[in-house]
């Protein structure tokens, strides 16, 4: 392990990137069971599903992989959040313009998945993508980190965890149980899920709370204990006091991957017959936005989690930045391959981060659960949502201290970051809050006489996101 990942080089052990591997996993474990979810709508247990189920696991594993073994870094990879609604979004249209079924339409989809990914190898090998990670400005690099804190803290206290009853839903924790004038009126809106959202809301503050007071102490665990201690709390309130069993979902478990049903319905199952239907056009510009969201959503998070983790030198860059987007780009292929949207690096890395993960041995650590969880996914999916909350907020809030790299006297670093501040938690994506803070920087210095001072990468980036928000259709 010494050998392989420069352990004492980077101040870590093998214990310390072992758990943090296993918080990096924790935290990002409901992606298994809802990237499958959100590509087939909802329907649980088909061979569509199963098959989207296989290739979550198999894609994450391998994208992390590369990650370990060619970048050294604790970054982890899954389907993309955000990526992977549009693409569902994207074959509801491909149904709806062709007449093809949704299966027909979904294997049509990956194509785009498929060319976006060799597109992205191409650029990571010509050192291209590392360009473009170079050409963002250095204040607006700072802001990145902290950005992505209040994204985080957004999630975490916003829609991590959405609570169903008889009187609908999803209800949420700031908006629904902070945001209700009174107890009662929570209690009217929520009806039955009352309960679950006051044990969900307790749960995941007293796990923040432990996951804070053991970091003042130095514990690199803390946020693994304390998403353990909100868990059993939560599991031990489901039995006293909602009068149902958290592990009930066990019992009738499966624990044998669904292989043929992958094999059957998405394993480099191209249906390149479809893209005539579709239309070249189309096509081509669906390529392009799924390259720019993906692109820029993986720039800035490594970027910024690389921040908080001290490794990036005095301009803001990483080593072995090209190693970590080809990474990234290899995943992508794959679950294009295997049958899953486009895969990216996960923003939940920064709970492995601030665990005390340095190394591609985290990441190796993480990719083996994904592998593990096509034999026991059951497990992974009793984890509470109170849980990974806890740790999303506890995250969000040390990333925060981002802010004080920024230059507050400075407008040129402030319009942007402030921007980017309110940007990434309201759209909900790093990359278009990234490109929105490239824009507002670029304005301002033409608006200031400092044009020459801009690179001509920077411009371009300014002029596509230009194009993306306001000309494509």
């Amino acid at each position: 392990m010494e050998k392989i990942f420069k352990l004492k080089e980077n101040g870590t052990t093998v214990r310390t990137e072992i758990l943090a591997g296993v918080t990096t996993f924790l935290t990002m474990a409901y992606i298994i069971a809802l990237n499958p979810n959100l590509l087939t709508n909802f329907d649980v247990g088909s061979p569509l599903w199963n098959g989207v189920f296989m290739a979550t696991c198999v894609a994450s594993a391998v994208g992390t992989f590369c990650m370990a073994f060619l970048a050294n870094k604790p970054f982890v990879m899954a389907p993309g959040m955000g990526l992977n609604s549009f693409f569902a979004v994207v074959v509801g249209n491909i149904v709806g313009m062709t007449g093809m079924t949704y299966l027909a339409s979904f294997q049509t989809a990956l194509i785009i998945i498929l060319v976006e990914g060799i597109v992205f190898i191409v650029l990571s090998i010509f050192n291209i993508r590392e360009k473009i990670v170079e050409a963002i400005p250095l204040g607006v690099r700072y802001g990145i980190s902290p950005a992505i804190g209040l994204m985080l803290l957004n999630i975490g206290l916003g829609s991590n965890v959405g609570i169903y009853s008889e009187t609908g839903g999803p209800f949420y924790i700031m908006r629904d149980f902070f945001g209700a004038l009174t107890p009662s009126v929570a209690k009217a809106q929520m009806g039955s899920g009352y309960s679950v959202m006051v044990l969900t809301t307790v749960t995941a503050l007293l796990g923040v709370l432990v996951m804070v007071a053991l970091g003042n102490r130095g514990v690199k665990t803390s946020v693994l204990v304390g998403m353990v201690v909100s868990s059993v709390v939560y599991w031990a309130g489901s039995f006293l006091f909602l009068n149902t069993n958290p592990f009930a979902s066990l019992a009738g478990a499966s624990f044998v991957p669904p292989v043929a049903d992958m094999m059957e319905t998405t394993f480099f199952k191209f249906n390149f017959a479809g893209l005539s239907q579709v239309g070249w056009f189309t096509f081509t510009t669906l390529i392009i936005t799924f390259c720019m969201i993906d692109m820029f959503d993986t720039i800035g998070t490594l970027v910024g989690t690389a921040s908080r983790a001290g490794m990036v030198d005095q301009e803001g860059r990483m080593p072995k930045m090209r190693e970590a987007l080809l990474s990234d780009a290899i995943g992508t292929v794959t679950g294009a391959c295997t049958g899953t949207s486009t895969v990216t690096t996960f923003i939940e890395s920064a709970s492995g981060v601030e665990a005390g993960g340095r190394t591609g041995l985290t990441a190796l650590t993480s990719g083996v659960l994904f592998l593990a969880c096509m034999f026991i996914a059951p497990v992974a999916a009793i984890i509470p949502g109170a849980a990974t909350s806890a740790a999303l907020i506890y995250v969000g809030i040390l990333m925060v201290q981002g802010l004080k790299n920024i230059n507050f006297a400075d407008m040129d670093q402030m319009v942007p970051v402030a921007i980017m501040l309110i940007g990434m938690p309201v759209s909900g994506s790093i990359g278009h809050a990234l490109g929105l803070g490239m824009i507002a920087y670029t304005a301002l210095q033409l608006s200031s006489g400092k044009a020459r001072e801009v690179s001509v990468l920077t411009y371009v980036i300014s002029v596509l996101f230009l194009i993306k928000f306001f000309v494509v259709a």
